[in-house]
């Protein structure tokens, strides 16, 4: 046997005894095995997506499979050039003396077939999560590792049997899973997948029908539950995986708390969960402003004023009441009231109401040429397509060209944008009161604008709703123009077909099948026709994931509702962090707003958060809302809060930097403090979901009375994982 190396394990100094061959010889040996299949797994992965490369693009769902394969060999290879041997997290012993199970990001098996890495989605690697002294899960022993610049810099043993010790472990007292929950930040969410805890695993792998909302306190690692869980779903569940199946939606509270956590999914071996915030789902969001009249925010915010749109939209889908001539160079047809009524009930419920408009004029053709032909029938003269008749096509035409018709319909039925829609609600009174006639002429009032189109947070979902129902006004030119794209198309292929036809000497090979039209159809090139660029967040979503959600108001929820059909969804978030207060339950509040089928979970352990910290965020929040969920801190940082003066603040900050040359700052509460490469500058709002090693809280009395200031002070002094300064004025 080759000597062995220690490449994997950095163990020096105090650890030097963890560095023991009798404990680490078997990881040495099957990191080896790894290393290997690695190098011959990108090696052939490389070589399978240039092959894909270079192959023919395909039409249709052939181009559609290689698409999809290329983004699959590219994911799979991106991950493992990623990571090397720190694709591994760990090892499980069991209590039957069977050989190591090791844990990964990814699964691995070698050239012969054999399991080297086992996916930590899969439930073989379950017991490496969930296993507790109370339940080992069929565990002897259970070891982590704590990976540094690729190389191991501790681990540590857990043992669940009595001989579980023996040669197998290194006990201390999981030192190194304290050590690192106190560890220096960065200006993103580290990798903490080593440390999932067996509370926070259950929730990762709990099913995904109905809603489950994990209600937890700071640092309770809601985030990383919510993000581990995205990853596991899609591995898991055959409803969820495949881009072609919805996929999942993961939503949070702001662009700062995205860009901390963009590098978590990818780390989990996941690339497939779109990430977006609200703002992100309507296209005015990245310009609206924060409403300032909060009685304005209170009226635009409940789900009613969201349902509004539809009586809106309906206001513009009334037949007209009267019937009118329609003059044909061959007849006049009365188009009577009824016969609008019928047309307008033609369209397909659910269909939005500028597409639905395409539908109403079929009908519409079809109801004058039927009586078009009653006509002709009277006066003996049927129209015949080889006669002296009019054809179908040619009535259709004239239909098409004929002003008068064509002008009551698009007033009947006019194609709309949702913003004109909803700036229509502000600036038109007696429009708002017909949507609307809850709202008292005083609440009208208060709604009216100079500016109907100065969007504000507020508007958002009504937008979004507007979008849903109207749909796209250019869908319908846009369809006319694919299908005379179309047809110049199957012109061309028609004559291509002639040549090949003509050139089968008796006409009766099986190239004479190429006559077919629905095989002309499919050797269209469907990537040459026009189409419209996808919406990225218009879904519908499998699963959609919502950090921070006890923030969300009535209307935001139906954005999210109009997304997820089947009303599966994992929902995150803090009550006691709500700065408009919660004061229900969270199953009545889903409930309120449409999401059925909830269970809650609870998280009530902080593994952030020092205890120092802690001791005094508790009494901030528990004097607002006396039955907040806080979460007790499992650890001590040995540095307790400190109080000084705001003219004091730059000190604060030198002093920290001088003697901490890693790890990331905030200041909190001061806009007047520009931020830095190591000192982040943020409002207690956009601090929320965020950690620091080291929180300046500035005025933290100015934040405001009641709830919201409260909350806003709770959450502020929880960002912080080692200590705490609270500057405030003379």
């Amino acid at each position: 046997m080759p000597p062995l190396t220690t490449r994997a394990f950095d163990l020096a100094g105090a650890l030097s005894a963890k560095a023991d061959p009798r404990l680490i010889a078997d990881d040495e040996r099957h990191f080896e095995a790894i290393a290997r299949s690695l190098e011959q797994a990108t090696g052939e992965l490389s070589d399978r997506l240039d092959a894909e490369r270079r192959a023919p693009g395909g039409l249709g769902r052939e181009a559609l499979e290689r698409d999809l394969e290329i983004h699959r060999l590219t994911s799979r290879l991106r991950a493992l050039r990623r990571f090397g041997l720190d694709l591994c997290l760990g090892r499980v012993v069991g209590a039957d003396g069977s050989e190591p199970v090791y844990i990964g990001r990814l699964g691995l098996t070698d050239s012969t077939g054999r399991r080297l890495l086992l996916d930590w989605r899969s439930p073989a690697a379950e017991p490496f999560f969930a296993a507790t002294h109370a339940n080992p899960m069929g565990l002897a022993s259970r070891r982590r590792y704590r990976w540094t610049a690729g190389r191991i810099s501790d681990y540590w043993d857990e043992v669940f049997t009595a001989d579980g010790l023996e040669g197998h472990a290194a006990l201390d007292d999981q030192s190194a899973f304290i050590a690192g929950l106190g560890a220096n930040r960065s200006p993103r969410m580290r990798d903490v997948l080593a440390t999932i805890q067996a509370d926070q695993d259950a929730i990762v792998r709990a099913g995904s029908r109905g809603a489950l909302v994990v209600d937890g306190g700071p640092g309770t690692g809601k985030t990383v539950v919510a993000l581990h869980r995205s990853a596991y779903l899609l591995y898991s569940d055959p409803r969820l995986a495949g881009h072609r199946r919805g996929g999942v939606l993961f939503v949070g509270p702001h662009q700062p708390y995205l860009a901390y956590v963009a590098d978590v999914l990818p780390s989990l071996g996941e690339e497939g969960v779109r990430t977006c915030t609200l703002r992100d789902l309507v296209a005015e969001g990245a310009e609206a402003g924060v409403e300032s009249d909060p009685e304005v925010a209170r009226l635009k915010s409940s789900a009613d004023m969201v349902r509004a749109i539809e009586k809106a939209v309906g206001f513009y889908e009334d037949p007209p009441t009267e019937g009118m001539s329609v003059t044909t160079p061959w007849s006049d047809v009365w188009l009577s009231a009824d016969d609008w009524a019928e047309a307008f009930a033609a369209a397909e419920p659910g269909t939005p109401h500028n597409e639905a408009r395409d539908q109403i004029w079929e009908e519409l053709v079809t109801i004058l040429l039927d009586k078009h032909d009653l006509d002709d029938d009277a006066d003996g003269d049927h129209p015949d397509e080889h006669g002296g008749g009019a054809s179908a096509e040619l009535l259709r035409r004239s239909f098409l060209h004929n002003r008068e018709l064509v002008t009551a319909l698009y007033r009947a039925w006019p194609l709309l944008e949702a913003a004109d829609l909803v700036g229509d609600l502000w600036s038109v009174p007696a429009y708002l009161r017909l949507c609307a006639p809850w709202l008292s002429p005083e609440e009208v009032r208060t709604l009216r604008r100079a500016d109907a189109q100065a969007w504000t947070v507020s508007d958002l979902p009504l937008l979004d709703a507007a979008r849903q129902r109207l749909g796209d006004p250019e869908a319908s030119l846009r369809r006319r123009r694919r299908e005379a794209s179309a047809a110049v198309e199957r012109e061309r292929m028609a004559g291509v077909i002639d040549n090949m036809v003509a050139a089968d000497a008796d006409g009766e090979g099986a190239v004479t099948m190429l006559r077919g039209r629905d095989l002309q159809d499919s050797l269209i090139d469907e990537g040459a026709l026009p189409t419209a660029d996808p919406e990225p967040f218009a879904g519908p979503f499998a699963h959609v994931v919502v950090d921070e959600a006890q923030e969300l108001t009535d209307a935001e929820w139906q954005m999210l509702l109009l997304r997820c059909p089947s009303r599966s969804f994992t929902i995150v978030g803090d009550r006691a962090q709500a700065r408009d207060g919660f004061t229900e339950s969270w199953r009545e509040r889903l409930e309120r707003v449409g999401v059925d089928r909830v269970e809650v979970a609870s998280l009530s352990v902080n593994y952030r958060t020092p205890e120092e910290v802690m001791a005094e965020a508790e009494p901030v929040i528990r004097g607002a809302l006396p039955d907040a969920n806080v979460p007790t801190s499992i650890r001590s940082s040995g540095l307790p809060v400190v109080h000084r003066s705001v003219t004091e603040r730059d000190a604060v900050l030198d002093a920290w930097l001088a003697s901490h040359t890693e790890g990331i700052a905030c200041v909190i509460g001061d806009p007047t403090f520009k931020a830095t490469p190591r000192v982040r500058s943020l409002t207690p709002e956009l601090a929320k979901g965020l950690e620091f090693d080291l929180v300046v809280l500035v005025d933290p009395g100015a934040f405001g009375d009641g709830v919201g200031g409260a909350v806003d002070r709770y959450v502020a002094m929880t960002r912080a994982t080692q200590q705490l300064v609270v500057l405030t004025s003379p």
